[in-house]
């Protein structure tokens, strides 16, 4: 999903990962489920790429 999302933004994993402040090889992980994040993480990563809250439940019930 955030990868999904970061390329919709038109963002690289650098711009992201320096816009919410990790670091690159943090969002890499987040990016194929290899690493859980802080909600403080991922709440940075939402707003950061626009998610509706819609699209994130949309995504966990899956």
């Amino acid at each position: 999903m955030i990868k999904e999302y970061r390329l919709i933004n038109k963002l690289s994993q650098e711009e992201l990962a320096e816009k919410i402040g990790i670091s690159n090889r943090h969002l890499q992980r987040l990016e194929i489920n290899e690493q859980n994040t802080r909600l403080l993480t991922f709440k940075k990563i939402v707003k950061a790429l626009n998610i509706s809250d819609d699209e994130i439940l949309t995504f966990i019930k899956k």
